[in-house]
C-alpha cells in the first residue's frame, strides 16, 4: 500500500471516529429528548424519576437530529475523499475542517439549550435574551458555517472536474 493511500486511510479512520463520537452525543441527546418530553426517566414500568433538563423539547429535537446529521456529514465526506480523487494534503485539510464543522455544530446545539435566544444572535432577539451560552454557541458556528460552504464548494468542484490538485 502506498504512503498516500495509507495517509488517506488514516484520515478516513480519524474522521469516522469523530463522526461516531458526535453520533454518540446525538444518541444521548435522544435520551435528553425523551426526558424533556415526559419530565423524567421511567426506570421501571410505571416508576418515573422526575428530572428537569435545560432547554425545551424542541431544542432537544434539534440537538438530537443535528448531531446525527453532523455525524453523517463527517462520515460521508470521509468515504467520499478517495472517490473524488483529492490529493492527501488537501484531503487532510478538508478532513480537519469537516471535523471542526461537526464539533462547532455540536457546541452550537448544546449551547442553544442554555441560551434564551437559541444562540442565534450575540444580542437579544425576538426569541429571548442573550447570555454567555449565546456567544459560546454562536461564534464557532458562524465561523464554521462559512467554512462549510467553502468545503462543500471545493468538494463539488472535485466531483465535476476530472483532475484537481
Amino acid at each position: 500500500m502506498s504512503q498516500e493511500a495509507f495517509s488517506l486511510r488514516g484520515l478516513q479512520k480519524v474522521m469516522v471516529g469523530h463522526g461516531m463520537l458526535i453520533l454518540l452525543i446525538g444518541l444521548f441527546a435522544g435520551a435528553g429528548l425523551l426526558i424533556s418530553l415526559i419530565g423524567g426517566l421511567e426506570i421501571w414500568p410505571g416508576r418515573l424519576v422526575m428530572l428537569t433538563l435545560p432547554g425545551s423539547s424542541d431544542g432537544w429535537v434539534r440537538f438530537h437530529l443535528g448531531q446525527l446529521l453532523n455525524a453523517f456529514l463527517i462520515i460521508l465526506v470521509a468515504l467520499s475523499l478517495p472517490v473524488l480523487g483529492i490529493n492527501p494534503r488537501k484531503a487532510r485539510f478538508i478532513g480537519g475542517w469537516v471535523i471542526g464543522i461537526g464539533w462547532a455544530n455540536t457546541l452550537f446545539y448544546a449551547a442553544a439549550l442554555f441560551a434564551p435566544n437559541r444562540a442565534l444572535t450575540f444580542a437579544d432577539n425576538a426569541l429571548g435574551a442573550a447570555n454567555l451560552a449565546s456567544i459560546i454557541g454562536l461564534l464557532p458556528a458562524l465561523v464554521f458555517a462559512v467554512v462549510s460552504i467553502l468545503v462543500v464548494g471545493v468538494l463539488a468542484r472535485h466531483a465535476f472536474v476530472r483532475q484537481c490538485d
